[in-house]
């Protein structure tokens, strides 16, 4: 034990001599490791989401019903962090974060591969395989639940909590090019190859080997609590997680605050992808372009959060997204009165996807940052856990959400205004401390 206290403050050492100047952060080559690792996974995550979600609207359109597979989709993408993400936030803390993350990408190798399997069985991109397809995401979702707290947990582990701001910021950004390009492959990829689709997953398989060797640069990290005993609740939200979320206040409304901008999340992406595809009439790679044009907003937005907060949590940063949301939401809305032969719609809906986007990462880096740095070391996991598990109710609930919006309302547009008015009362009366320092 004493051997490896002495380590982990060696580590912690090490990590702090290399932070001390702010440009010293890309010279770290644990987190060069664990950026391109997430990046990696983040990019096979979405564009195999993506193509899943753009059949499933194929699939829709040729059983004459409404947009149904969308919701199902994402539903199944989701439950496996519900059921799992409690669990995996006890493992992030029982275990060494760096072995997780690593046994993780060797998992979505052969998820992967699944999913290449069910496309070469097919080769179609309609069939009766979109079942196979479902629980392939679902399978990917399962990974994905167990990745995440090790992901955000192992953060304040390899960096010194004053690095904990720009080192999000970092995360955020990269996570979110990912999903641009992710986004953007899978709607060209889906044109372009047709009834060859095996090819993008055995992409997606390289992408994924090429992640997993990037995982092996993260320097190793002692468990936070070896000694943990597992309790039934871990499956949900442990115990002292959640005496510490009732007693701690400001940390619950923080929890809260980002599981709904996780639901806005879990809607917008199907909503963009029926706007563009149902009331617009574009493409599989045009409609793909515009839901990516979110994420290369949040990228830049969560960039410019880092850089504004100067080692600092600045809750005013929320409110000034929350208030970006709600603009950008009600324009969208706006769009189902216009008329398309006049006006370049296509256009004004992607400027105001990237103002989204912008507003979302202005929006969502505060809340990360505090949620990493608030609960002690060794709570550090399973709070992530329980993060995760709040956010992807949320997300799960979003899918019935937007079913009922698909259902209810015409034309699609009209789901970002419902969007806008959810975000509203944040914008007007979230008001914690503005600034908490991280050091």
């Amino acid at each position: 034990m004493g051997q490896g206290n002495h380590q982990e403050k060696r580590l912690v050492s090490l990590s702090a001599e290399s932070a001390d100047r702010p440009e010293q952060l890309w010279k770290d080559r644990s987190f060069q490791g664990m950026t391109a690792t997430q990046f990696l996974g983040a990019f096979n995550d979405n564009l195999f989401k993506q193509l899943v979600l753009l059949i499933c609207i194929d699939a829709a359109r040729q059983t004459g019903g409404g947009d149904v597979y969308q919701p199902v989709a994402q539903a199944l993408f989701a439950l496996p962090f519900v059921l799992f993400s409690g669990f995996a936030g006890y493992l992030s803390d029982r275990l060494s974060k760096r072995r997780i993350v690593v046994v993780c990408k060797g998992v979505e190798i052969g998820v992967m591969l699944a999913g290449m399997y069910v496309f070469l069985s097919a080769r179609s991109s309609f069939d009766p395989s979109l079942a196979l397809l479902l629980c392939v995401l679902a399978l990917m979702g399962t990974q994905s639940a167990f990745f995440g707290p090790a992901k955000y947990g192992i953060l304040p582990e390899l960096l010194p909590d004053h690095n904990l701001p720009a080192a999000n910021g970092i995360i955020q950004m990269t996570t979110f090019l990912a999903i641009i390009f992710g986004t953007a492959a899978a709607g060209y990829g889906k044109d372009l190859l047709q009834e060859d689709l095996w090819l993008l997953c055995s992409g997606c398989l390289a992408i994924a080997t090429l992640g997993t060797l990037t995982s092996l640069l993260i320097r190793r990290t002692s468990p936070a609590q070896p000694t943990l005993q597992f309790d039934p609740s871990s499956l949900l939200v442990n115990r002292d997680t959640w005496k510490m979320l009732v007693t701690d206040r400001t940390l619950f409304g923080v929890l809260l605050i980002s599981s709904l901008f996780w639901m806005i999340g879990g809607v917008l992406l199907p909503a963009v992808n029926a706007f563009g595809k149902n009331q617009l009439g574009i493409g599989d790679s045009r409609t793909s372009i515009m839901s990516a044009s979110i994420g290369f907003g949040i990228a830049a937005g969560c960039a410019l959060a880092g850089k504004l907060s100067r080692s600092r949590i600045r809750f005013e940063l929320v409110t000034a997204g929350a208030w970006g949301l709600v603009f950008g939401l009600c324009c969208l809305a706006g769009i189902g009165l216009v008329d398309y032969e006049t006006l370049p719609v296509e256009w004004i809906a992607w400027l105001l996807l990237v103002e989204l986007g912008v507003s979302a990462g202005l929006f969502v880096v505060p809340l990360q940052v505090f949620m990493q740095t608030r609960p002690p070391v060794g709570h550090k996991g399973r709070m992530i856990g329980a993060m995760n598990l709040i956010n992807w109710i949320a997300i799960l609930a979003a899918s019935g959400f937007y079913y009922l919006c698909a259902v209810l309302l015409s034309p699609v547009s009209w789901t970002f205004g419902v969007l806008a008015a959810a975000v509203l009362p944040v914008a007007i009366f979230y008001r914690p401390a503005h600034r908490i320092g991280c050091s």
